[in-house]
């Protein structure tokens, strides 16, 4: 089995409004044999996204435009959808209800983005 095998498929929403680092994501996403949903760059866009659209896992800026993605990941959340913060001050900003939650670490690499996603599913 390869080590991307378990990843191969699995939808997953990008939620981030750097263009540079949504396309990255992007990349890294295909190479691990996942198809991106979105990316949404707004937070109305991917409060509907994550309301509605046809996904198995979401990766969430902490700090979207200025304003936190919190309400979204609480929309996640209800729909059992799993999903990982991506933040450049790790754990320390996430709000005081979302601490415990999956962060992943930014800057990060492939290798990081596979285990995350890896231990969501």
């Amino acid at each position: 089995m390869s080590e991307t095998a378990d990843l191969t498929g699995l939808k997953v929403l990008v939620v981030e409004d750097e263009m540079l680092v949504s396309m990255l994501v992007e990349d890294m996403l295909a190479d691990l044999g996942c198809t991106v949903v979105g990316p949404a760059a707004e937070l109305d866009e991917a409060m509907n996204l994550a309301k509605t659209a046809d996904i198995d896992l979401a990766l969430l800026d902490v700090n979207l435009g200025g304003k936190p993605i919190f309400p979204v990941a609480d929309a996640l959340k209800e729909r059992g959808v799993p999903f990982a913060f991506a933040s450049g001050y790790g754990e320390a900003g996430l709000s005081e209800e979302h601490r415990g939650a999956a962060v992943l670490q930014k800057p990060f690499r492939e290798s990081d983005l596979a285990r995350a996603l890896r231990s969501l599913v």
